[in-house]
């Protein structure tokens, strides 16, 4: 099997931020960043993003300016400091807290609304930046207190990293790790009808997340084993795509199986088939539904039908 190569970036890829990493323990550049009045704020309402536009299907992002964050900023919320987008600061801020966060806004400022219902809609990044401040602000609001003490956590480079008050111990934003990945017998793609989605007919890709101790390799040769009962052999790098919902990255892969006959774990799976080319092109008429076009895996799928 010969490596798939990706056809376009994924969604969620393609941030424009310069993340300014080595400038996030500037207290002085922070502060100046913060009062700047060219600097943009991006609100998070419970894993919610500010958009306008998104019931039309014309979805734009919505980044305030200073004096229209202002109310936000005072909800008291967690905030931190994404980077800079052509040398304008930008600021994540979770206002959370707040029951109806509108009345915070300008009148008709748009709305909050999840970013996955719209994102392959967005600009590469637009999207990006939402996605980066979501998972940002879904592991401050969960990461308040220490996992090795219990004591409560403080705050540190500017919103990216968080240090117990009680033993000092540093913390940082976890991502984690999962495979996701199209296998095939050269003619045939294999996809599951999943038990997280009892009533849609949508066949995917096989994902799962990586263990620890265990290669990429390894891991999707496990979860195929595991949920399908094929048994893979060479495995190819596709893509990759951040997927902090909430704080994942999606690893994508291409492999090739060594034998046909499906065994599914009933836990994981209702389903699994071998597909044609023929059928997936025309899924509808088969009966069955394919991966959200905004996913790692619809494109694992489409660059193979493309490949032949």
């Amino acid at each position: 099997m010969l490596s798939i190569p990706a056809s376009r970036p994924n969604a969620y890829t393609g941030s424009p931020l310069d993340r300014a990493s080595g400038r996030r323990e500037d207290a002085e550049f922070i502060a100046a960043a913060l009062a700047a009045p060219e600097a943009l704020f991006v609100p998070v309402w419970r894993s919610r993003s500010l958009m306008r536009g998104v019931e039309e299907g014309r979805p734009e992002a919505l980044l305030l300016t200073p004096g229209a964050a202002e109310a936000v900023r005072m909800a008291g919320g967690p905030w931190a400091f994404l980077g800079l987008w052509d040398g304008r600061p930008v600021f994540a801020v979770d206002c959370s807290a707040t029951e109806d966060p509108l009345p915070l806004l300008p009148e008709g400022f748009g709305g909050f609304a999840d970013l996955r219902a719209v994102a392959g809609l967005l600009p590469a990044g637009e999207a990006s930046i939402l996605a980066h401040a979501r998972g940002l602000m879904h592991w401050r609001t969960r990461h308040r207190f220490c996992g090795v003490c219990g004591g409560p956590c403080e705050p540190r480079s500017a919103g990216n990293a968080m240090a117990c008050a009680a033993c000092g111990a540093q913390h940082f934003p976890r991502t984690d790790p999962a495979v996701i990945m199209l296998v095939t017998d050269g003619a045939r793609a294999l996809l599951g009808h999943s038990t997280r989605f009892p009533n849609s007919t949508m066949y995917s890709t096989l994902a799962g997340f990586v263990e620890p101790g265990e290669s990429l390799e390894e891991a999707v040769r496990r979860e195929v084993m595991e949920e399908a009962g094929i048994e893979v052999g060479a495995v190819h790098y596709h893509s990759s795509q951040p997927w902090p919902f909430p704080a994942s990255i999606m690893l994508g892969f291409h492999a090739e199986a060594l034998s046909h006959d499906i065994t599914i774990d009933p836990e994981e799976l209702r389903d699994a088939r071998w597909f044609s080319r023929d059928e997936i092109r025309n899924h509808e008429r088969h009966g069955f539904g394919l991966p959200r076009a905004d996913s790692i895996a619809r494109r694992l799928i489409e660059d193979w039908l493309e490949s032949a």
